[in-house]
């Protein structure tokens, strides 16, 4: 299907082939027949992407915060690649989308394949949306006119937020697309409104739709015209709607307001604020989020659980039904605001006018549908793909199939599985987009959404699962089932239920499969494995303290969540409970865990026990600075001291012969864990994480996490 991506490293703009995605649990597989462009917030977005770096740094000083803050703890040319990897991922664009509904996921209720709706999914010929993120389109209202509805939502929010009363007065800023809707929106509420805008078009028709305007282009004082308009009082609300750099637009406001009076920004403007412009008048100033209620909330958004109507009247969902029965009472007439018409094939024409090639409003980009099929949600990137080799020629060249495409996958393992040697078969995405800038970038054969079909691939070798936490036992059970050789990133599952299942798949007395093996990749850093040699000459327990400076994650990310992430305990912390187990080189045989009380527990101590008396404690800290590094490990053992800072330095104490490694850059073993399982694929050698060890660390991880103690 064709889809419109957007570089954020050139600006470049295309029209893309990708995979048609699937209807997950939840969602509705919508066929798109209408999208509209959002010339603000895709001018922007476009505007960055063709800005030098010195501009893009300019645009966004907490990430270049971030960026020194990262440099200082990991080194420049990781740094660099990181920022590197994060711009070099096409952006798809657009949230204004009409169509039907072509296949509901499971858990939907209310509407069914066939249904005209709106949603906030993107330019592309078919999307896969969030039941909430969606609203049937009443009979009355054309697809044309459905595609305003989410812009006409931001719009309703706004206004909301102002809770203007009958015969208030409101300027409206800015006389855009949203701006115009909400000249109406207000009207229709019984609102007196005073439009500004440098376009005299613009102006024309905020005047056509009931307003009073300033053309500003003219000169025109927009303060003395809301005085006058108010009839000297002050006008009751501004809803700013402008999108710009300027921090004038929020000036005015606070000028042209009564005492008391109330700002709410929709838009997008500079934020330097005089406390004599609000003090002296008490100002209430609010910025909108966009649809509403809902908005940003991953339990609503993505999990679909909707906010009691009895409190929450007005959500995402029920502002996108309101502004639709506007259109259908005529009450909201967005036809003179389409000024373009483009096939989805022609958007690269459209974008030129977003860009500034010529006037433009509302640019509608229509869809001539396509087939949705299996065939539909694979692309074939070269001739030869699907063919695979011949058995002796693969033996050497194992191919490796990746399900999930995020940024760790992009920007280490497949990068790490390619220097290794391995074969890129296929990989698959849940949308789409990822998988393709996967496969073009990397030389994948194939990219699919379609997973079922790459674990049914007689010529993949192995899957490598870097999907979601809470898919991971599935997908590995999936690919063991398959008979294919699996590499899972951490964890390996969330529950001790599926902990088991996996393990009766790959348990001697029953189904074996070549091999299975996690991402545990800190063991076969070469730091690590210097010290496992030293300690290989100690006699006696050894002390192990791990000091992880993680660094705090808001609660609401979704590796926070139980159900989905795991938290962190089991998301990351196994890491170090692994790296302890390999260097004490003995079982846990016991375990504790003490938290500071805080909502996400993710700052704690973890007690290990091991069964050769070693001792292990694993300080995992989400309250330091992002400034210090991340992880040091020290070992104390027969009078002897190693310490390892941040995989870049390790230092000894007690050990007249050590040679140490110096490294440039951090090392935490990635492509040397990825190297390992090729080569146990390529010679069928044994497991480079014993199958025992990987149980183990998974089961006491999953028992730390819960709060259990064990001795």
């Amino acid at each position: 299907m064709k889809q419109i991506l957007q570089s954020l490293k050139t600006g470049a703009t295309e029209v893309a082939e990708v995979p048609i995605p699937r209807a997950s649990r939840g969602s509705l597989l919508i066929q798109t027949s209408q999208t509209l462009v959002s010339a603000g917030t895709e001018r922007m977005l476009v505007e960055f992407g063709k800005a030098g770096w010195i501009d893009k740094a300019r645009q966004q000083p907490d990430k270049v915060r971030m960026v020194l803050d990262k440099i200082k703890t990991d080194g420049l040319q990781p740094t660099l690649e990181a920022v590197f990897n994060k711009l070099d991922q096409p952006l798809p664009l657009g949230y204004c989308n009409v169509g039907r509904v072509a296949e509901v996921g499971t858990g939907v209720t209310g509407l069914a394949a066939g249904d005209r709706v709106i949603s906030n999914g993107k330019h592309a010929e078919v999307v896969s949306v969030p039941l909430n993120l969606c609203a049937k389109v009443p009979d009355a209202v054309s697809d044309e006119e459905a595609a305003f509805t989410v812009l006409g939502t931001i719009a309703l929010q706004g206004i909301r937020l102002v809770a203007p009363t009958l015969g208030e007065t409101v300027v409206v800023t800015g006389l855009g697309l949203v701006g115009l809707m909400t000249v109406q929106l207000l009207r229709a509420n019984g609102c007196r409104v005073l439009g500004l805008d440098f376009d005299p078009e613009k102006l024309a028709m905020a005047r056509q739709f009931g307003a009073e305007v300033v053309d500003l282009s003219a000169g025109q004082d927009p303060v003395v015209a809301a005085e006058t308009f108010s009839r000297g009082r002050g006008v009751d609300a501004v809803i700013v709607t402008a999108a710009t750099q300027s921090s004038e637009p929020m000036h005015q406001a606070a000028l042209m307001c009564r005492k008391r009076g109330r700002i709410v920004l929709v838009g997008v403007t500079g934020l330097e604020l005089s406390r004599d412009d609000f003090f002296k008048k008490e100002l209430t100033f609010q910025v909108s989020a966009s649809y509403g209620p809902g908005r940003y909330d991953p339990n609503y958004e993505e999990k679909g659980q909707d906010y009691p109507v009895g409190f929450v009247r007005w959500t995402e969902q029920r502002n996108f039904e309101a502004v639709l029965d506007m259109m259908a009472m005529g009450q909201l007439d967005v036809k003179p605001l389409i000024s373009h018409r483009f096939a989805i094939a022609e958007a690269e024409k459209a974008y030129e006018l977003v860009g500034g090639a010529g006037p433009s409003l509302g640019i509608l980009l229509t869809y001539p549908g396509v087939a949705i099929d299996k065939a539909a949600r694979t692309v074939v990137f070269g001739s030869d793909a699907g063919q695979g080799g011949s058995g002796a020629a693969r033996s050497q060249t194992p191919a490796v199939s990746f399900i999930g495409a995020g940024n760790y996958a992009t920007a280490v393992l497949i990068p790490a599985f390619k220097v290794a040697g391995a074969e890129l078969r296929s990989v698959a995405s849940g949308a789409g987009v990822s998988g393709l800038h996967a496969g073009r970038k990397y030389g994948f054969a194939e990219t699919t959404t379609d997973s079922d079909r790459l674990l049914a691939d007689a010529a993949t070798d192995a899957v490598v699962i870097t999907t979601r936490h809470d898919s991971h036992a599935h997908f590995v059970t999936q690919g063991l089932q398959a008979g294919k050789a699996v590499f899972v990133e951490k964890p390996l599952c969330l529950t001790l239920g599926e902990l088991e299942e996996i393990a009766s798949l790959v348990d001697p007395a029953g189904m074996t499969v070549p091999l299975l093996m996690v991402g545990f990749n800190r063991r076969f850093a070469p730091h690590v494995q210097q010290m496992k040699s030293l300690l290989a000459g100690v006699t006696g327990p050894k002390a192990f303290v791990m000091t992880v400076n993680a660094g705090a994650i808001p609660a609401d990310h979704w590796t926070q969540d139980p159900e989905v992430g795991g938290g962190r305990v089991i998301g990351e912390a196994c890491h170090f409970i692994d790296l302890l187990r390999f260097l004490a080189g003995a079982p846990i045989v016991s375990h504790a865990r003490l938290a500071m009380e805080s909502a996400t527990e993710d700052t704690l101590s973890l007690q290990l026990g091991f069964a050769d008396g070693s001792i292990g404690t694993v300080h995992y800290f989400a309250n330091g600075s992002k400034a210090f590094p991340k992880e040091r490990l020290e070992v104390f053992a027969g009078g002897r001291v190693l310490q390892l800072d941040n995989f870049r330095r390790l230092n000894a104490y007690g050990w007249p012969k050590f040679k140490p490694i110096r490294l440039w850059r951090q090392d935490k073993g990635q492509k040397a864990c990825a190297a390992a399982f090729v080569q146990a694929l390529r010679t069928g050698g044994p497991a480079p994480i014993p199958l025992e060890e990987i149980l183990e660390v998974s089961r006491v991880t999953i028992e730390v996490a819960e709060g259990g103690t064990s001795c």
